[in-house]
């Protein structure tokens, strides 16, 4: 069955997102779970879905989050810990929009990554003694390993047609 095409509101918030996340290089859109998410190295960060954003967060501030208003638990039996629903309303100033996009940037660092299924279930088939480890003691190093890249400057803030206030 195809995929229902989006509403103009889903399609600016992608769009927000999108442009929220334009400076930086490590970024990848997919669909996950019926939301657009955006990766950040490698990590859900945001998602949307209709006309709510998604974000992932520090577990250990869940209390403090789950108690602001327009949000609410992605898994409300608390076993998705540091994933809030972010209402219209609790986004609609520029204010409530960078403090979200910010939060979630923030965290992401210290999120931990899944691993995607094919290396999941790779990693699970492998024995705990599959690592190899130099005769220096010291794990060997791959030569195809990542090299940090500095963030770029963040671009000027652009006015978007999802916020209904600007401050």
């Amino acid at each position: 069955m195809p995929a229902r095409p989006l509403s103009d509101e889903t399609l600016h918030l992608i769009d927000a997102v999108r442009t929220a996340l334009a400076h930086r290089s490590d970024v990848e859109e997919r669909a996950l779970f019926g939301t657009h998410a955006f990766f950040v190295d490698g990590k859900m960060c945001v998602a949307v879905k209709g006309e709510e954003l998604l974000v992932r967060l520090p577990p250990e501030r869940h209390g403090e989050l789950q108690e602001m208003q327009n949000t609410r638990e992605l898994s409300p039996g608390g076993g998705m810990k540091g994933y809030f629903w972010v209402e219209p309303n609790g986004f609609s100033t520029r204010a409530q929009w960078s403090f979200w996009i910010d939060e979630a940037l923030a965290y992401n660092p210290h999120a931990k990554a899944s691993l995607p299924k094919k290396k999941r279930d790779a990693a699970k088939a492998r024995p705990a003694t599959a690592k190899k480890v130099a005769a220096t003691g010291t794990r060997a190093t791959s030569a195809t390993a990542k090299t940090a890249k500095p963030p770029a400057k963040k671009p000027a803030a652009k006015k978007h047609s999802i916020f209904e206030a600007d401050d």
